[in-house]
């Protein structure tokens, strides 16, 4: 890192995790940090959504993944290796490992969520927070990570108490979930049910109301005091990662899992280049395209392909995963790379493309904070 910013103070805007991940590996390196948050706590667009971190696409687990990057993992992380899947006429899936393919977790400003442990790791490592702190444009050396800013896939559902037995569902029927997938998840008492849809938005009741009643009927759900929650996704490959001389983290950038929505991982290590590219002065760019594009290439392929296979493909899917004797291992070689999905890229980024676009920026020399220069590959 050069002299010239040595001692300048650092501005983050965003306090999710890759806006975290970055300011404590900036802190770690002995930099002072504030981190701008526009809602008034971390994670308040969650509240206590149960989500899955996954732990397919590497070799190594992701809790010691995260750990070697330095990023302290003191949340709850519930390991889930059994689970259900079920096709669009009920037929019944079981899916197992030996090792968990993902971590049940929560999200939200509560204690033991992932949100709540980045931040107190963040504060332990020297970080200023300003929660309700709404930033335009930053000057001076920075990462913007502000989120989502467009709706590539919503998923829609509730949060509740059971006495259900802890546990994960999931059905893939386009009745429920367009192009994507409905999910339950139970831990401890408490739940969430949603449908992930990648089309059909305007009907997101219907479909949801179809799901509760799926997973009534398939897995025995049982809900005390449910509370309606909804979040979105957005996806997208950027021709450049930098916005202003910035760069851009996480699902700003539009680093997410196209195919299913399993991005928080890409969101930390996002932060993490981010914040050790103005740290020793080197490309960001060359940075996440090194580590990150060999994943999320082929998931624009496979986002590509399984929106178009619909219920029939997604039943074969299944069955294929079910029958494999290491699933962890089956779902590591579909994320993966391969000369065939390197042939089909092309076709599937003009199939799936992002529904964000900049309206608001010349994109010469900004500093806005929700600027896309550059486009996408």
């Amino acid at each position: 890192m050069s002299s010239s910013v040595s001692h300048e103070e650092f501005q983050i805007v965003g306090a999710g995790p890759a806006g975290l991940a970055a300011a404590i590996t900036l802190a770690r390196a002995g930099r002072r940090v504030v981190v701008h948050e526009a809602a008034a706590e971390v994670g308040s667009r969650f509240q206590g959504d149960h989500q899955g971190l996954e732990n397919w696409t590497t070799e190594n687990d992701v809790l010691d993944d995260l750990r070697g990057r330095a990023i302290a993992c003191d949340f709850a992380a519930t390991p889930c290796r059994e689970g259900v899947a079920f096709d669009a006429s009920g037929a019944r899936y079981e899916i197992r490992s030996d090792w968990p393919l993902f971590y049940m977790i929560e999200r939200g400003p509560g204690p033991g969520t992932l949100d709540s442990a980045l931040l107190a790791q963040a504060r332990e490592s020297g970080v200023e927070v300003r929660f309700n702190s709404r930033v335009r444009q930053i000057e001076g050396p920075g990462i913007l990570a502000a989120g989502p800013g467009a709706a590539d896939a919503i998923a829609v559902g509730l949060h509740f108490e059971t006495s259900m037995p802890d546990g994960w569902w999931v059905i893939c029927d386009d009745d429920l979930a367009p192009q994507g997938y409905a999910y339950l998840l139970v831990t401890n008492g408490r739940g969430t049910v949603k449908s992930c849809m990648f089309s059909g938005f305007k009907r997101e009741s219907e479909y949801l109301t179809r799901t509760v009643d799926r997973f009534r009927k398939l897995a025995g759900l049982e809900m005390k005091n449910p509370r309606p929650h909804g979040g979105a996704g957005n996806f997208r490959i950027p021709a450049s990662a930098y916005s202003g001389g910035h760069p851009v983290a996480g699902e700003q950038a539009g680093f997410q899992d196209t195919l299913w929505g399993f991005g928080m991982r890409f969101a930390v290590i996002s932060g993490i280049l981010a914040a050790r590219s103005l740290l020793d002065g080197s490309n960001y760019d060359a940075r996440w395209r090194d580590a990150m594009n060999p994943l999320l290439r082929p998931a624009v392929v496979n986002r590509a392909v399984y929106g178009a296979l619909g219920n029939i493909g997604y039943s074969r899917f299944l069955r294929k995963a079910s029958e494999s004797s290491d699933v962890r291992g089956f779902l590591r070689r579909y994320y993966g790379p391969s000369w065939l999905k390197s042939l089909l890229y092309p076709w599937a980024r003009l199939l799936v493309q992002s529904r964000r676009r900049d309206v608001t920026c010349n994109h010469i020399d900004c500093t806005c904070v929700w600027c896309r220069c550059g486009g996408a590959v």
